[in-house]
């Protein structure tokens, strides 16, 4: 993306409505800060309907922070830690999907509600459509490859290098799960280094300390 262009999406970040300065436009909306809840989601409905909405997100409180979930039409497209900044990756969807965004619950409600129950101890593998257009090449032969690693288990970067058909690539799987558009959902963070230390997170070393924690808690 040009600088330009940069500029142009940062103008268009999300209001208190969740709602894209171009989608309210397409509306034909005034200032939608002060409308009612109910109405916001009415008018959230008919942006949908009339094909207006290309990425619906939310904002989901967790016990590791607020994690931004983000879906279109296809499937779960991106999930964000607050430590990667949501303002930044609203603007990166903007322009690497489309600025056609809305803070609208319809497509998120499925993840939403399985990533509570994987705090909660009550899920252990994901069931959800993902939409992986955010990652290509080796990086998606590798990330496609991190719901086989066991809940509970971690393997190494090499091992996991070897999974994806090139098992001299370990420093670019550490580069694919360090740019892995969908943390939990693929989880990245049961990969570690090969002399079992943690190694490096999106959403810092604690928070992959804390899941490691919290599946093999599971498992007792």
């Amino acid at each position: 993306m040009d600088p330009t262009q940069n500029r142009q999406h940062q103008e268009h970040r999300a209001d208190d409505t969740g709602v894209l300065d171009d989608g309210a436009a397409a509306l034909g909306l005034p200032e939608l800060g002060q409308v009612p809840d109910a109405l916001r989601d009415r008018l959230a409905g008919r942006a949908e309907a009339e094909g207006l909405v290309d990425v619906e997100y939310r904002i989901l409180d967790s016990r590791f922070g607020e994690l931004l979930v983000a879906a279109t039409a296809v499937g779960v497209v991106r999930v964000a830690f607050a430590t990667e900044d949501h303002d930044r990756v609203l603007v990166e969807l903007a322009g690497s999907i489309s600025p056609r965004i809305l803070r609208a619950p319809g497509r998120t409600d499925a993840v939403t509600h399985q990533l509570t129950e994987y705090f909660e101890h009550r899920r252990q593998h994901f069931e959800v459509a993902l939409d992986l257009q955010l990652v290509d090449g080796f990086r998606r032969q590798v990330v496609s490859q991190l719901p086989d690693i066991a809940y509970g288990t971690t393997e190494s970067y090499g091992q996991v290098a070897q999974r994806a058909g090139n098992p001299r690539a370990a420093r670019a799987v550490g580069s694919a799960c360090s740019h892995n558009p969908l943390p939990l959902v693929l989880p990245c963070h049961r990969v570690v280094r090969g002399d079992g230390s943690i190694g490096q997170y999106l959403g810092g070393v604690e928070v992959k300390r804390a899941l490691l924690e919290l599946e093999s808690a599971a498992g007792r």
